[in-house]
This record gives C-alpha cells, structure tokens and sequence, in this order.
C-alpha cells in the first residue's frame, strides 16, 4: 500500500525548516518486518551477494526482500531494553566481509561482531573497550583520511574516539587505537561537524563545543562553553539552517518534548529557534536528501519508552516526519504516526539508504515498537513503484 504524507500544521514550526513549495510530495510504502523490540539498525551487504541486508538487534535479515532472518548473536537484555544502542558495518579485520560494531548501556562495552563470511552461524564478538555506559554510538571521519572513527556518548565519561588501525593497503587489522578528546564527562548528546568553517569537524556536547586542531589526533582540542542543550539527542547534526554562512546546530530533546535548532551568530552568540514543541523524545536524528533535490531533510521520530514509560510524552504517539531545511512556509511532514505497534517512531539507531535502487533513500526503523522498513517511492508524480 502506498501512503501519502501529511504535514505536521504546527504553530510551532520555524520558518527556516519547511517544505520547499516547488518539490511533490513523497511517497512512501510501509513494511513491518517484525515485533521485536530492538532499537538500532542498520544496512550492509553482509553475505557479497551485491545486495543490502539489513541488521537489527540479534538478526540479520537478507535482501531484497528482507523476509527471512538469521541469527548473528546473543545480546543482553535488562529490563525492556536488549544492549545495543547501535550498529555500524565496517570491515574491522580487513577480510573482505563487513563486520559489525556496536555497543550499550548496560554493558558498558563497545564491542564489534565478526561476520562468519556470510555463513547462517553465530558471529563472534570482540571487545574493543570498557568505557561506561554508552548513550549511542556515534561513526565520524575525525581526522579526515576517508575513514570514520567510534566515538561512543558516554553521558558520565571523557570524549574519545577509537581509530581503526589499518595496514599498508588500507585493510582493517581488527584492533582499535584509543584516542582522548577531552577527559571532561560528555553529558547526554553529541554532534560534529565544522562550526568555526575552517573545514575541520569539531565535537558538540551539551554543554559547548571542541574546536579541532590540525592533528586532531596529535594535539589538544580547544574548549568553547557557549551554550546549555540539555539533554539532547544523539546525535546534534550540523547545517548551515539559515544560508548565512555559518553553520548552526539542530537539537532534539531525547527525553522530553521539543526539536529546535541553535542559531550561531556573531561573538559566539547560539539563538535557539523552536521548530516543533508539542511532540516528544527526539532521540535520533539524521540529515538525508530524501526528495533529491540537492538538499538535505532532517529526518526524526519518536524514540518510543526510551526510559521505559518515565519520559515526558512516553504515552503519546509514536511518529517518524522529516523537516526541509530552507526557508519557506512553516511545514513539517509526518510519514508515519499512531499508537505503538502500528505506527513506529525511529528508535536510537535508525539507517537512511536506498534498497531498491530506485534511486530514493529508504528509512530503516527500528524500536521498542517493532522493526519497519519506509521504501521511498519518490514524489507523488514520479510514482516510482517498489516491487517486492
């Protein structure tokens, strides 16, 4: 079935986060793979067949249709949560098969997941550090060489990022080098990426940002206490919102209501702007050109009980929207939204990408609500079917 979106019509909207009046509306087919109650994902060719599977909790579950699962591993599960509060594929041992890094709360370990070279066994896990009690793991290119580093949100530990160190030909040798940022606890958020424009990522945490040296992993990081997020979400993309130049910081509140982005100004002056205020536990968040247009949508939702019942809106209806980022009439889009089980949220770890190659990015979302799977068909007059 094919569903059409609805704006948000929000009071609350900024005008710089809208709806581009030019572009069709998107369309997109709902999937629900299952009922489990994981709350990352991502998608990778696992098995070299040339085709994306996705991985969500102890499964992985083969493409194109997405219909089967197998069994990759045994994770720890306390209370409603399973400890895995996000995946990344990335060859750690450099043996032509994509490996699977992870980590979580209760655990306390980042840990990667060797694939069997495509075999229906269990994988094998390899701890990569105890570092407290990850938020998410977030994957950045910290230095620039073309590869992303682990940088894991530890709300109560230092910043550090964990380099992959490769061989002569750029093959991964399944172990990672430690690299401290800042020994100052994080607090709940994280983002990167350039605010000072001078082309390198800096780091933001919820209580200011680290400017990058030139030898990020050989220098000191300089420290800017220029504003108080909160407990925001992770991760805090970074976008130039309003064209003027300078890049600006957009920021959900993972445990309460509210989406806003900061504005940066001059003399390290931030202007939070409101962008929506009446819904709640924006956990997740991702910039994806999801209508092609050559700009990129904030793509967000709902992370559903992230706290077990506990947050402020935990009752309320789960939703998956997305948000244009350029001026233009205050609207945002709902793709998904309705009771738990029906409708999903975007949980802690959600992944962007196009499946089908239709050449529209599809939305992979897990949660405690189950694991979908949003194909993009594109705008309403491009009609793009997706067979499956």
């Amino acid at each position: 079935m094919l569903k059409r979106l609805t704006t948000l019509g929000l009071a609350s909207l900024c005008l710089v986060c809208a709806i581009a009046q030019s572009s069709e509306p998107l369309v997109f087919e709902k999937q629900k793979l299952n009922d489990l109650t994981y709350e990352s994902a991502c998608a990778a060719d696992l098995n070299n067949d040339g085709k994306l599977d996705i991985v969500c909790g102890e499964y992985w579950y083969p493409g194109p249709r997405f219909k089967k699962s197998h069994k990759m591993c045994e994770l720890l599960a306390e209370r409603d949560y399973f400890d895995d509060f996000g995946v990344y594929p990335m060859d750690v041992n450099g043996d032509g098969y994509i490996d699977i890094v992870s980590g979580g709360w209760f655990g306390k370990i980042l840990t990667w997941r060797e694939n069997p070279k495509g075999k229906s066994v269990l994988w094998k896990i390899h701890e990569i550090e105890q570092v407290g009690s990850i938020e998410r793991p977030c994957f950045w290119d910290v230095d620039g060489d073309g590869f992303v580093e682990v940088i894991p949100n530890l709300p109560k530990g230092p910043l550090i990022a964990f380099q992959l160190v490769r061989d002569a030909k750029g093959k991964g040798t399944g172990v990672f080098k430690r690299h401290e940022i800042s020994p100052e606890f994080q607090g709940h958020g994280l983002g990167f990426g350039d605010i000072n424009g001078d082309g390198r990522g800096d780091f933001i945490v919820a209580k200011g940002w680290y400017q990058a040296p030139a030898k990020p992993f050989k220098q000191s990081w300089t420290w800017h206490p220029e504003f108080e997020l909160g407990r925001a979400s992770v991760p805090m993309p970074v976008f130039d919102v309003d064209g003027d130049g300078k890049n600006d910081i957009l920021v959900g509140m993972g445990h309460d209501y509210g989406l806003a982005w900061w504005q940066q100004g001059k003399n390290q002056k931030w202007t939070k702007h409101d962008i929506e205020t009446t819904r709640s536990q924006y956990h997740e968040m991702r910039l994806a050109d999801l209508d092609k247009d050559g700009q990129p949508e904030l793509v967000t939702g709902k992370r559903y009980y992230a706290h077990g019942g506990k947050d402020a809106g935990a009752e309320d209806p789960v939703g998956l929207y997305y948000f244009a980022l350029q001026p233009g009439k205050s609207k945002g889009v709902t793709i998904d939204y309705g009771p738990p089980g029906k409708a999903s949220g975007a949980g802690i770890y959600m992944w962007i990408a196009d499946l089908d190659g239709n050449g529209f990015d599809d939305i992979v979302a897990p949660g405690k609500e189950g694991l979908y799977l949003f194909w993009n068909q594109g705008p309403v007059k491009s009609e793009h079917p997706h067979q499956h």
